[in-house]
């Protein structure tokens, strides 16, 4: 079992949530092909055509969707072909580049929504929210920042929300007399305390780059508000060199130099989880980490979960700095377009089902049931069906860190363009490496941004 940003959350355990045990392995090369009445795209008549991911739970809960939606317009059908993660990327591209994409176009909105946008490719949806506005109003408000390109909102903010956690074990906290720190400055004051009993203050996957990526995405917003990396999303000229950017950067070299990581960061793969199973054997005190993450220490460490010695928060605020400690980054949500190709009929379809089946109540509690907290608001009312009271107080943290954040920053090398976004992985992977400076980590992506 591996860890993937884009797969769900799995719990283990309970009945309540029971179907939340299978939710990894989405990549693999094989397609499984359409399954309910696949079509190439572009779609007829009255009805509509949408791609999807499989894999579980999340497949069976979106065919359950098209089903109810099937059922109850018989004169304008829901077409749906089923892709693998990596089959589908290419396949969507292709097809949305010759201009026969789906009806319905499933993604993970940010750099590659701003591309479709900048090519003419979907619908500008906010005057439909300006007329379905409960529905808007119903949805988590974070979730619409990775929806929206230049004002104006271009994909309905469906599925589940995933933050980044700062973890930690509670443990190694009680054997070495800690607390869990408060600010950036209990961070630092932390990492000698545990390096003197031979406890890694943080694990880290660092070979995967992006789980070094998080860091910053924290001390950017803490330091400088999340107004920084927008300069950046947005293109600004040198934006990169702001003087909050500057800072994040060295502080966060600051605490490598401290030996704030496990020995060896730079060579431990996230994919392999073992960066989780250095916090729950407790070979180190905290890990910064997606949400997904519960799920594996639940399956894999075994009574670390179950047993109450796992610790979570959101990060903490850095001392004088402009970000909202509400503030959180991660996955706020999955996202549906329409094609600007499709007829005014297959449209009006696309909308009703939008409107009508991806966030109703049937769905909510089927994401709640698999152990995801969907991105509306009627979610809280679900939560009292987990049995579980470990699961249970873990959903509500994650629903009120989603709903309750004034902003929820998309993960960045989501966010930017796939140019910038690898540029930046390895610029990232230098900086932890202490082989590039601030500023020249700086200079580096200024020297891309925009692209």
């Amino acid at each position: 079992m591996t860890t993937s940003r884009r797969n769900f959350l799995r719990l283990t355990g309970g009945a309540a949530i029971a179907a939340g045990l299978a939710a990894c392995g989405t990549s693999g090369p094989q397609s499984s092909g359409g399954s309910t009445g696949g079509t190439n795209g572009g779609g007829g008549g009255g009805g509509a055509t949408y791609w999807f991911l499989t894999g579980q739970p999340q497949q069976a809960i979106r065919e359950a969707q098209v089903k109810r939606f099937n059922d109850a317009n018989s004169g304008s059908q829901l077409k749906t072909t089923e892709f693998q993660n990596d089959a589908f990327k290419q396949k969507i591209k292709t097809a949305i580049g010759a201009g026969q994409a789906p009806t319905l176009i499933w993604g993970w909105g940010g750099g590659g929504l701003k591309s479709y946008v900048d090519a003419n490719q979907v619908e500008d949806l906010t005057s439909w929210f300006g007329e379905n506005a409960e529905l808007k109003n119903g949805i988590f408000p974070s979730a619409f920042g990775a929806a929206s390109v230049g004002g104006k909102i271009y994909a309905m903010p469906v599925e589940t929300t995933t933050p980044i956690v700062l973890y930690w074990n509670k443990k190694v906290f009680e054997k070495v007399g800690a607390e869990p720190p408060k600010s950036w400055g209990d961070i630092m004051d932390l990492v000698p305390k545990f390096n003197e009993q031979n406890i890694a203050p943080f694990s880290l996957g660092g070979q995967s780059r992006w789980t070094n990526m998080m860091w910053l995405e924290f001390l950017y917003d803490r330091i400088g508000g999340p107004e920084v990396f927008q300069a950046i999303y947005d293109g600004q000229p040198d934006a990169w060199n702001d003087p909050s950017s500057i800072k994040a950067l060295t502080e966060v070299q600051n605490l490598v130099k401290a030996n704030g990581f496990i020995k060896g960061f730079s060579s431990i793969t996230a994919d392999s989880n073992a960066d989780q199973a250095l916090l729950y054997t407790g070979k180190a005190a905290m890990m910064l980490h997606g949400a997904w993450t519960y799920g594996g220490m639940k399956a894999d460490g075994g009574d670390f979960v179950t047993g109450g010695h796992l610790g979570y928060m959101n990060f903490p605020p850095v001392d004088g700095g402009k970000g909202d400690p509400s503030n959180t980054v991660g996955n706020p949500g999955q996202y549906l377009s329409i094609s600007s190709k499709a007829s005014d009929a297959e449209k009006e379809t696309a909308k009703k089902f939008l409107a009508n089946n991806t966030l109703d109540e049937a769905s909510v509690e089927e994401w709640v049931k698999s152990g995801n907290i969907p991105v509306v608001k009627s979610a809280k009312d679900k939560l009292s069906s987990v049995s579980d009271a470990n699961d249970k107080a873990w959903l509500e943290f994650v629903y009120d860190t989603s709903a309750n954040a004034k902003t929820f920053s998309q993960s960045w090398d989501q966010a930017l363009s796939p140019a910038a976004a690898e540029t930046l992985l390895d610029n990232i992977a230098k900086l932890f490496q202490l082989s590039v400076t601030p500023q020249q980590f700086a200079s580096n992506m200024n020297a891309v941004i925009g692209k």
